[in-house]
């Protein structure tokens, strides 16, 4: 009896020794972009800290190599980017997170992979990405009365089960309230309310993390390039994510692109120049002639047989309502003339906001169809009622429950082939479709 009392007491000092090394962490971390040879790791602490990371190779742990040392903020969050650059392609990595120069351990793993060197050298990996948006956290000081409008958060354990090689947010990953958008306290608080969620916890810290933003993480609903307060949005989305770069040529926003394994990622801004929507006296733009440039130059520069553009609202849906592409014809029609006059091959949208899920597929004379998977939304409120009239929805792909995309390439070079898996919360599979390379040229 007085062994156990004694293990017991040893076991609760242990925990508290433990749990005061926690008490400066507010959440992650969370693994950022991973390329060949480096890769990004991020943290926010709750007060000012010294945080760095030790990472080492799966097969020799015993050679350890650190990052640079960030002290934490109040002006940024107190939220710290730290650079694993001594990592080498092709390996899994380990890592632990130090708070103050103290080991902070967690009860799942802490790991990452860098990319693999391929080229001219072997066929291309086979992967899995996870896709979707639409993160609403409850907060009833701040939200509206009746019933919650976010919930099934363990949908962020499921996806976490599917162990993706990397996972795009598609946008509206948090949701601005009206006490938010306005200063820099109130999208902060938001920022943390979010990303401290205990469900997101594990998969944050287990897979590459990329985002692009919509109306809610931009500003308020609706908001376009007229908001006041863009530039504070924008930051603290810099504050909070890992991307590899952020905006083109020099230019404010969130439009990036990275590639993992033979296949592109384009990641569009489709808020920062976006007309207002009761513009009547000039041409409506959501992407603005230099994003639209960069992204021709890009597409028609890629040799990837998968061109994967993604961007916040549905692009290829023709019904004229809501904030469907189709609200701007004009610019969405030069987007598919484009495509179809450069000859650009291999090109899908991947797409969100809608709360539903479904896959649109535009048939085009004389070459491939293209096609539209909407993923939306992980925890944020359904679209209720029936499906809209989507006359170029493909049977069968219409989803109104909380729910993510899965997207895998799979198959020998020249020969790759693309699937579209929609999952609900529960991990449960709704449909799945599948397009060989030789389908999209």
């Amino acid at each position: 009896m007085r062994k156990v009392l004694v293990f017991s007491i040893v076991a609760i000092i242990l925990t508290l020794h433990l749990n005061s090394k926690h008490k400066l962490l507010q959440s992650g971390p969370m693994v950022g972009y991973c390329d060949f040879r480096e890769a990004l790791l991020w943290v926010q602490t709750n007060a000012p800290a010294k945080v760095h990371f030790e990472y080492w190779d799966k097969a020799n742990p015993s050679k350890k190599f650190r990052t640079n040392s960030v002290q934490t903020k109040k002006e940024s969050a107190f939220t710290a980017k730290c650079i694993a650059d001594s990592v080498l392609n092709d390996l899994k990595y380990d890592y632990s997170l130090f708070i103050n120069d103290e080991i902070v351990s967690f009860d799942y793993p802490l790991e990452f992979q860098t990319q693999q060197f391929w080229a001219y050298r072997k066929d291309p990996p086979n992967f899995k990405l996870v896709f979707g948006s639409g993160s609403f956290i409850n907060d009833s000081a701040h939200d509206r009365a009746g019933k919650p409008y976010g919930g099934e958060y363990h949908i962020f354990q499921t996806i976490h089960k599917f162990k993706p090689d990397f996972m795009i947010w598609g946008g509206d990953n948090i949701y601005l309230r009206e006490s938010d958008a306005n200063t820099k306290t109130g999208i902060q608080y938001r920022y943390t309310l979010t990303r401290s969620l205990p469900e997101m916890q594990a998969l944050l810290a287990s897979t590459a993390h990329y985002a692009i933003w919509d109306d809610h993480d931009f500003g308020p609903n609706d908001s376009d390039r007229g908001f006041f307060n863009k530039s504070q949005t924008l930051e603290e989305f810099k504050n909070f994510w890992g991307n590899p770069s952020f905006g083109i040529n020099n230019n404010p926003g969130t439009a990036t692109m990275f590639s993992w394994g033979d296949i592109d990622f384009f990641l569009l801004d489709n808020r920062y120049y976006r007309s207002p929507n009761n513009v009547k006296t000039e041409k409506k733009t959501q992407l603005g002639a230099e994003q639209l440039q960069w992204l021709f130059d890009n597409l028609a520069y890629s040799n990837a047989p998968f061109k994967v553009i993604v961007i916040g609202g549905q692009f290829l849906n023709p019904l004229v309502a809501y904030e469907n592409y189709s609200t701007f014809p004009e610019e969405r029609d030069y987007i598919i003339k484009k495509i179809t006059d450069e000859k650009i091959s291999g090109v899908v949208f991947l797409t969100g906001d809608r709360h539903f899920s479904e896959l649109t597929k535009l048939d085009r004379v004389g070459t491939y169809p293209l096609y539209d998977f909407t993923a939306s939304a992980f925890t944020s409120g359904n679209h209720g009622g029936p499906p809209e009239n989507n006359s170029l929805r493909v049977d069968g792909t219409f989803f109104n429950k909380r729910n993510f995309g899965v997207v895998e390439f799979s198959g020998k070079r020249k020969e790759r082939v693309m699937t579209f898996k929609v999952i609900d919360a529960n991990g449960n599979q709704i449909w799945e479709k599948q397009f060989k390379e030789s389908e999209l040229k």
